[in-house]
């Protein structure tokens, strides 16, 4: 059990900044750690976040690996998230995917 330190008074402001730093939510879902990692490795940007969470929300987990997948071997340059999402409306037309990038 760990002993607090006495830091005398705080202000409110003070105690509210350290609460909030100590909770952080882990994803409720499967598809949002996902997504999250997607995020991350092709550096999204944060006005398509949610673009990429509604396709891991609404496609199947293996889609979206393929997906992945695909964005990693075609494309080794530039804004690797905009064609991710090439990717996913090809796929999702059922066409395959086009090389150039």
């Amino acid at each position: 059990m760990a002993v607090q330190k006495d830091e005398g008074l705080q202000s409110l402001g003070t105690l509210f900044a350290q609460k909030k730093k100590e909770t952080v939510k882990p994803p409720a879902y499967q598809w949002q750690d996902l997504a999250l990692s997607i995020i991350k490795e092709l550096n999204v940007p944060p006005f398509k976040k949610s673009s990429v969470f509604k396709i891991c929300r609404d496609n199947p987990k293996e889609f979206v690996d393929i997906c992945l997948t695909d964005t990693k071997e075609l494309c080794h340059s530039g804004d690797r998230w905009k064609y991710f999402f090439k990717v996913v409306a090809n796929r999702q037309k059922g066409d395959s995917v086009k090389t150039s990038g």
